[in-house]
């Protein structure tokens, strides 16, 4: 459980249970959840829009993309409490692949996009990166500006060490192509997007 959703349930119990309960809480907080259990409470779920007859090109799209899909939201709910209800579908004229802050990501046919790299950063779009207005605000001028995404990346690469942003898109760990892939790569971009949120993506 989230330390934010700890607390709300922690203000629910006490109101419901009168004020002795109340003064405790207040003066007795519960600790913090140990982090595997915050990943525990993560929920990003997702579901793909199927057409009643697929054809055996749908099929075959169908079962790459829910491998991908599947390896990119294990992921982010192993990594973080981010949530969000994605609809995912398949739709031969998108000619790479996007991701929508409404939770619409579309594949194309171009099979190479239909793996858990494409997943993850289409993740990151519904979730604000290059579409919401935090994102404007603290990305707007080629550099995230955000405290902690910022000491995050430093913590990987130095000191020195900074998150671009330019047409949507962040770098390093941003996963904009395959070269960048590995799972070390794919964790990090994972901690980083939620980082951004915590900075008010």
């Amino acid at each position: 459980m989230s330390p934010r959703k700890a607390l709300l349930a922690a203000l629910t119990a006490a109101l419901l249970a009168g004020p002795g309960v109340a003064a405790q809480a207040a003066t007795a907080p519960a600790p913090p959840a140990p982090a595997r259990e915050r990943a525990a409470a993560a929920t990003i779920t997702w579901s793909l829009v199927r057409a009643s007859s697929p054809t055996a090109d749908q099929r075959a799209a169908y079962d790459l993309i829910t491998r991908a899909m599947n390896a990119a939201v294990a992921r982010y709910n192993n990594l973080s409490d981010l949530g969000k209800t994605l609809t995912v579908r398949y739709e031969p004229g998108v000619p790479t692949a996007d991701g929508n802050i409404n939770g619409t990501i579309r594949f194309g046919s171009n099979r190479s996009y239909m793996n858990e790299r494409t997943a993850l950063h289409e993740i990151a779009h519904t979730i604000g990166v290059g579409t919401s207005s935090g994102w404007s605000r603290l990305g707007g001028s080629g550099t995230w500006t955000g405290g902690q995404a910022t000491a995050l990346v430093r913590q990987y690469d130095g000191s020195g060490a900074k998150i671009s942003t330019g047409g949507g898109h962040f770098w390093p760990y941003g996963l904009n192509h395959d070269n960048e892939w590995s799972g070390t790569a794919a964790d990090r971009h994972v901690h980083i997007v939620a980082a951004m949120v915590r900075d008010g993506l």
